[in-house]
């Protein structure tokens, strides 16, 4: 029977290129290959005879056949695999039971009984020393996910590699925990390396978003920006509407003083002189209050030292410093910044000033609302009373 590993191999390899699962990216012909290389590896470490060595070789080609069948029992499915098989090639009745012991003897929580055993269950678990173990360990991860049987993320699978590294597996032949231990140890130190980065760099995420949310500096700091972007355009739309009604009074006033004044040298027009005094007298009015509005409001720009260690200056607002030199404020910013109660004291007053400057500014806007609104009124009937009243039997269209 010297051609029966070859006949063996020829199977295997046929019955795992077509009718194994493409969804098994682990335990398929390349992982096979990889246990038969590495028990003859081990076979060639120990004196045993050909029978032995041979059904050793044989199981390692057979092992995972029974992944064909599906992944449960497949260590049983395998075991009826190859027990099929060499019947058909005539092998012997001891040999097919030996290899079938050795086959079941890969089953993860199998302790070996004999240096056979020991071989082929070390030589199943050789890919715990190599180089692409945390490769490979990733196609397990993937195939089993992709076969439905366990869905793991990569930080419980990596959890779960390094608890079957520690407590679970361990090389059973002196070949193996002479040869192959510092590799599996390498990659032990891998995963826990990776296992300790992931959870320092998770730690520290944790920590951020904890000092995010609970920090009652930020919530203080987004009070402050928020108020006072909202005060900012509060300010901004007071302007904007002081703005518009001291264009619509330049515009008013631009046509009085285009079309209608020049006509009351006239003395048929006297009629139309109280009418315009009230319109012209009411448009200037509604132009100075918008004005008033409007008009920036400059302090004197100069503070003493002091005043900085006493905490009387608002070093935020451009109307306390701009007359000082710039040594000068880097050093009265440098006390601030050190000081984080003056740093609020200072932002609260600022919010307190804009606040005032908004009171007044909305205060003469109502008011030169109001003003423009009853000028408007009071023009129209002063302008409708002396037609009606006092202008001539026939009114002249005024051009516009």
């Amino acid at each position: 029977m010297a051609h029966i590993v070859k006949d063996t191999e020829d199977f295997v390899t046929d019955l795992l290129t077509h009718q194994l699962d493409s969804n098994y990216l682990y335990h398929n012909l390349r992982h096979t290959q990889r246990v038969v290389k590495n028990t003859k590896e081990l076979l060639d470490a120990y004196d045993l005879n050909d029978k032995e060595s041979e059904a050793i070789e044989l199981a390692a080609w057979l092992h995972d056949t029974g992944y064909t069948q599906g992944f449960n029992d497949h260590e049983k499915n395998s075991s009826i695999i190859a027990t099929k098989f060499l019947k058909e090639q005539g092998y012997d009745e001891e040999g097919i039971k030996k290899v079938s012991e050795l086959i079941l003897a890969t089953q993860r929580y199998y302790e070996p009984k004999n240096l056979s055993e020991e071989i082929i269950k070390d030589a199943d678990s050789s890919h715990l020393r190599s180089k692409s173990y945390l490769e490979t360990s990733e196609l397990l991860r993937e195939e089993l996910s992709k076969l439905e049987i366990a869905e793991f993320s990569p930080k419980k699978w990596r959890n779960e590699n390094i608890k079957m590294f520690r407590t679970e597996h361990r090389f059973y032949t002196d070949h193996a925990r002479k040869n192959w231990q510092d590799g599996k140890d390498k990659n032990l130190k891998k995963l826990v390396k990776s296992k300790k980065k992931l959870k320092k760099l998770t730690r520290k995420e944790e920590l951020k978003v904890k000092l995010k949310n609970e920090s009652p500096e930020r919530g203080i700091q987004t009070m402050f920006r928020v108020t006072m972007r909202n005060h900012l355009k509060l300010s901004d739309i007071a302007d904007t509407k002081a703005n518009i009604l001291l264009s619509v009074n330049a515009i008013i006033i631009s046509l009085m003083l285009s079309n209608l004044i020049p006509k009351l040298d006239d003395p048929q027009n006297d009629y139309l002189i109280y009418p315009a005094a009230i319109f012209v007298l009411f448009s200037v009015a509604s132009m100075i209050m918008s004005v008033l509005a409007t008009r920036p409001n400059v302090t004197g720009g100069e503070f003493t030292k002091e005043d900085v260690q006493q905490k009387k200056v608002n070093l935020l607002f451009f109307g306390n410093f701009h007359k000082m030199k710039l040594q000068d404020y880097e050093w009265a910013i440098q006390e601030l910044i050190k000081d984080q109660t003056y740093v609020y004291t200072s932002l609260t007053k600022d919010l307190y000033f804009l606040g005032l400057v908004l009171n007044r500014k909305y205060k003469l806007l109502r008011w030169t609302y109001t003003i423009f609104m009853v000028g408007m009124i009071l023009s129209v009937i002063a302008f409708f009373v002396a037609l009606k009243f006092y202008g001539p039997e026939k009114i002249i269209e005024l051009p516009t």
